[in-house]
């Protein structure tokens, strides 16, 4: 089954930003870029602006994580690991941020790529049922697939 284009609604808080694309058609994540400068000391806590809000589809949730070198490049983790918006963020106030921690001393200039985004449908309504055997086959439990 195909599925139908999504339309998203953005409003860029900042005049000049650059607007929102896929990249190079390589990924069906969507860079976000920091719209201000910012000067960060390890062990400092920010929610860095991103300069955009957005108003997603009904039945839809936004998935944030740090892009692959945002850590490399500038030395910050996002402090939740993964940032769920949902639809009803949606007023023309409701800026994104990334909320990071600095491990080192740090300048993000401004628009710089940090993070990025894909939007995914809600879970399905789910129930859920006691057993006294799931059926299937032990596999040894977390880390028993070995080191390589």
């Amino acid at each position: 089954m195909e599925e139908k284009n999504v339309h998203l609604r953005v409003k860029y808080l900042k005049t000049g930003m650059e607007p929102l694309q896929y990249i190079d058609g390589k990924s069906d994540w969507i860079d976000l870029r920091i719209s201000e400068t910012v000067t960060m000391q390890a062990g400092e806590f920010r929610l860095l602006p991103l300069g955009v809000a957005i108003a997603l589809p009904a039945g839809y949730e936004a998935h944030v994580v740090p892009r692959s070198s945002t850590f490399k490049n500038f030395g910050i983790i996002q402090t939740n690991h993964m940032g769920v918006i949902d639809e009803s963020y949606c007023g023309d106030g409701d800026q994104w941020y990334m909320p990071a921690y600095a491990l080192r001393d740090t300048v993000i200039e401004e628009g710089s790529r940090i993070c990025q985004f894909r939007i995914m449908r809600h879970q399905p309504p789910i129930t859920f049922e006691a057993v006294d055997c799931l059926g299937g086959p032990n596999r040894g439990g977390i880390g028993s697939t070995g080191k390589k």
